[in-house]
């Protein structure tokens, strides 16, 4: 057996409480089959722990995470929350702020049964997660973003040279470990300063990587081209607000949000989180797609294998790749993949999968 891993769950709110519990299940599973071993850490988060702690994301919470190896978020729904809690930061925002989780990676790859609108997309958008134009986390204290007369509001963008550097060497190490692409992302023709140094920032990295080939788009003209080329690109980097924005937009070239997985990184943590909201339409309904949160647990477990060299891990979560794809081929899906599966079925199916040996027989690709 390997080390031992202590992983945090937080169920979130709206559909959060059925699709984690969903990807836990997997997990285990898959876990099991490939000899690691995981301590599971149920954790109050979202309104619920309004309810309990006034605050939904707990000092307690915060600091049982700083203990633990990484852990699973569900989504939240702070639209819904009481106030002050609804102005503040969402706890997504929160914890990405609080544990400088600055490179959220967001893969987007095509499933042989699910309604694709490009069958062969399989790329990644890095996005960096701690400044740009998403003023509610770019600053020390307070926000980048204020009223200085009730009819005017000023938004603060923050580029720095060296939160760029970091997220780009994420993305460039990825790309050297895939297909050897690298998409630049920015507005520099109009953000000529800040985008600018971006995309200034990340061609300068590149010089490190002269086995990667590299090229470069503004964010507007980027959306057309995922929408009509998406299996020509690899890895795209770019900043907060742009990166949101195009990992939805492939989400969904790609099947589904219900599909979009994403993990949220510094150099010593991180945190698995689907890329979807938390459908509070939905919710308690049993029809929640669990695939995205499901896959954001495999990133987990990939990530978990690459910074302890531990290949049990990384089989873990090829294992719960593979159980997956093979599900959704064989035609058990949920409604937003055109299938009739419940939550409950869909988890099911895909441990009977991984148990029946899927994964463990066949290579891993």
């Amino acid at each position: 057996m390997s080390t031992t891993y202590r992983l945090g769950v937080l169920a979130g709110d709206g559909i959060g409480p059925e699709i984690v519990p969903s990807a836990v299940e997997i997990a285990t599973a898959a876990a099991q089959a490939a000899g690691v071993s995981v301590d599971w850490v149920t954790l109050p988060l979202g309104a619920t722990a309004i309810e309990t702690h006034d605050n939904p994301v707990p000092e307690e919470t915060r600091r049982t995470l700083a203990e633990l190896d990484g852990w699973y978020l569900g989504p939240h729904d702070s639209v819904g929350y009481p106030e002050p809690h609804k102005s503040a930061l969402n706890p997504s925002g929160t914890l990405r702020k609080h544990f400088q989780l600055f490179a959220n990676i967001r893969p987007a790859k095509s499933f042989p049964g699910a309604k694709a609108v490009c069958n062969s997309a399989d790329l990644v958008i890095v996005r960096e997660n701690t400044e740009g134009f998403y003023a509610d986390r770019n600053t020390y204290a307070g926000t980048g973003e204020f009223m200085p007369t009730p009819n005017t509001a000023i938004m603060m963008g923050i580029i720095t040279r060296e939160a760029t550097e970091r997220v780009a060497r994420v993305a460039f190490e990825l790309a050297r470990s895939r297909r050897r692409k690298l998409t630049i992302v920015h507005k520099a023709n109009v953000l000529k300063l800040t985008t600018g140094l971006f995309r200034t920032v990340c061609q300068e990295v590149a010089q490190e990587y002269p086995d990667v080939t590299v090229d470069d788009f503004h964010i507007d003209a980027m959306t057309v081209h995922l929408v009509r080329r998406a299996q020509d690109f690899d890895v795209i980097v770019t900043e907060n607000m742009f990166g949101d924005i195009l990992s939805d937009l492939a989400g969904e070239i790609s099947g589904s949000l219900g599909t979009a997985p994403s993990i949220n990184a510094s150099a010593t943590t991180a945190m698995a989180q689907a890329s979807h909201g938390s459908a509070p339409d939905i919710a308690r309904r049993n029809i929640a797609n669990p695939v995205a949160m499901i896959l954001s647990g495999a990133m987990l477990f990939e990530w978990l294998g690459a910074r302890h060299g531990d290949e049990a891990t990384a089989r873990a979560a090829k294992i719960i790749e593979k159980g997956v794809a093979e599900t959704i081929a064989s035609g058990t899906s949920t409604r937003d993949l055109g299938g009739s599966a419940s939550t409950t079925e869909f988890t099911a199916a895909v441990i009977k999968a991984i148990t029946a040996g899927i994964g463990l027989n066949s290579p891993c690709e």
